[in-house]
């Protein structure tokens, strides 16, 4: 059986939606699993032994519409049994339905729907402790007679390189003793998605008050001045346990890097589901704009942990539509006040202990 299995665009949704090609690979050992995605989010699942062959969708390049009907022939030539199509966008439909592959996939829509045969609701109830955007995901396995209540955990696979590599930055610079080590997701994927830098930086305040740790900051170069708004933000002696120059040059190397921290905390996002898949505790702040149930994957309220404005201020959603939300997110950002998360943030750093 040859499976193909589709999740284009962001990081988080790329890693997450493997765990489809490790309950498959039990199943059927035989089975040939091949992945779809951008090419940028390829690095979270390098080395994943269930993946057979990862196939790259270039968004600008296939936006012309030559280049993409010569990639909708490529993919029909491998001649697919079964297309998993979590992505379940417009183009990933007409990618889908151009295997002509006999079990097509997808999420129930009305503009797509008919492009597949076996499609499943996205509108969920939690059922187990994983999480809506695991078990939205395990549905899909219906189909192939496997059990969309399995406990499958995403995962990063680290070669020995890359975690010694990792190690030895660290050792350098004496990051590896006694004192905890952080990792600060300290920007979101957007601005909508970022908690404001001088309450964060109060946050942080708070982490070296508590534990005397040190942290380092996720963030890319081109990002170095949003960094430094939070790195400012903070006390001088906070400022003193912020190793800034210390971050990974890559995606693989800040996955090295977050294996050996104590816990990552910031921002929910790309960065926190990576911790996670590393087995590392996380405390994750949610973007006022963002369902929280749609992403808290494993939490368990100890080593996997994060808060919402709509824990403190359950009126400000109530009968609010994603739009309506999304356009208060500025102001609701600024009613989510420090003195809301330092006590939760206490208790977490206490049980990592």
């Amino acid at each position: 059986m040859k499976i193909l299995i589709i999740q284009q665009k962001m990081i988080g949704d790329v890693l997450t939606s493997s765990i489809l090609f490790e309950a498959i690979r039990k199943k059927y050992p035989e089975a040939e699993l091949h992945y779809l995605i951008y090419p940028h989010t390829k690095p979270v699942i390098e080395n994943n032994p269930f993946i057979d062959k990862v196939i790259s969708f270039h968004p600008q390049k296939y936006k012309n519409p030559f280049n993409f009907l010569k990639f909708l022939f490529k993919i029909r030539k491998e001649k697919y049994q079964v297309v998993i199509d979590v992505y379940s966008k417009a183009n990933s439909a007409i990618i889908t339905a151009f295997t002509n592959a006999e079990m097509r996939i997808s999420y129930k829509k009305w503009y797509t729907s008919f492009l597949y045969n076996r499609v499943f609701n996205r509108n969920i109830k939690p059922e187990i402790e994983a999480g809506v955007a695991i078990e939205k995901r395990l549905q899909f396995l219906k189909p192939l007679n496997l059990d969309p209540t399995l406990a499958i955990k995403p995962k990063i696979y680290l070669t020995e390189e890359e975690s010694l590599q990792a190690k030895n930055i660290l050792d350098d610079k004496g990051l590896l003793g006694e004192t905890s080590l952080f990792m600060i997701s300290v920007l979101g994927s957007s601005p909508e998605k970022t908690y404001p830098a001088e309450y964060l930086a109060q946050l942080l305040d708070v982490i070296v008050q508590e534990t005397s740790g040190n942290l380092l900051f996720n963030y890319i170069p081109s990002q170095t001045e949003k960094a430094l708004e939070v790195y400012n933000h903070c006390l001088p002696v906070t400022q003193q346990h912020i190793h800034l120059k210390i971050f990974g040059k890559s995606l693989r190397e800040f996955m090295a890097l977050t294996s050996y921290c104590d816990a990552m905390i910031g921002n929910e996002g790309g960065a926190i589901n990576m911790a996670k898949a590393l087995n590392i505790p996380t405390f994750a702040i949610f973007s006022p704009s963002i369902k929280r149930i749609n992403w808290n994957i494993y939490e368990d309220g100890l080593k996997q942990v994060s808060t919402h404005l709509e824990d403190y201020f359950p009126e400000e959603f109530k009968n609010k539509s994603k739009q309506q939300i999304r356009k208060k997110t500025p102001a609701l950002y600024k009613k989510f006040k420090p003195h809301f998360i330092k006590p939760y943030l206490i208790k977490f750093l206490k049980r990592l202990k």
